[in-house]
């Protein structure tokens, strides 16, 4: 009998932990698990794989009106999404007949697609391009010109065109203008320079203080989205 009392009580003191390792366990069994860690979202840039280009139409005087070309515009940006393509912005000099698209696409042949597909409108010519900045908003009640530099192919670099920039800003308000932008092609040394200016004869007057790069052509023109 006094054996089986030891081994009784060798038992129940192996089943009983001692208080401190006790609370130590129910405090490791409480510990809520940790949440695990969302996948950090990745931003996908949307024009990554868009190039910048400008185009030209040139369709002869007198044959194209601003309300014309505002249709045509509507009917591009109904079919751009097709081709992945934007249709930024374009211009409209109604006496020369001319008009200018600016348009982010994955190639220039996206972009005709478009214009082809949209009212059959293709450009006589389309240049990819760089650009000053991606906003500018014109002012209502001004006068807006687009001026256009044909530059010798290979002499002139991107960073030549925005020092020449920096000069127009740093001269234009002697002349109560705004250059608002401007686009380089460098694979064919263009340089078109968007403006607001009383007359064409004062956008000139800037360039012509600023660096002296008297534009090739410039054009009243009116502007679209």
């Amino acid at each position: 009998m006094m054996m089986v009392g030891a081994f009784t009580l060798i038992a129940s003191a192996c089943s009983r932990k001692p208080a401190a390792e006790a609370k130590t366990e129910t405090a490791q069994v409480a510990r809520p698990l940790p949440t695990p860690l969302e996948p950090t979202p990745q931003e996908t840039p949307v024009a990554a794989t868009r190039k910048l280009f400008l185009d030209v139409h040139d369709l002869g005087s007198g044959k194209v009106t601003a309300k014309d070309v505002a249709g045509a515009h509507q009917k591009d940006l109904a079919t751009e999404g097709k081709y992945g393509v934007d249709y930024k912005a374009y211009w409209v000099d109604e006496k020369q007949g001319k008009i200018y698209c600016l348009v982010e696409a994955p190639s220039a042949e996206a972009a005709t697609a478009v214009h082809k597909e949209a009212h059959g409108l293709v450009a006589n010519r389309i240049m990819q391009v760089a650009a000053d900045n991606a906003s500018w908003t014109p002012t209502p009640g001004m006068k807006l010109y687009l001026d256009v530099h044909h530059l010798p192919v290979g002499k002139v670099t991107a960073k030549d065109v925005a020092a020449a920039h920096q000069k127009d800003l740093a001269a234009q308000g002697k002349h109560h203008v705004s250059y608002l932008n401007y686009w380089f092609d460098a694979e064919s040394g263009t340089v078109m320079c968007l403006s607001e200016a009383p007359s064409a004869a004062d956008a000139i007057e800037v360039h012509k203080e600023a660096h002296g790069l008297i534009p090739d052509s410039i054009e009243e023109v009116s502007e679209g989205r």
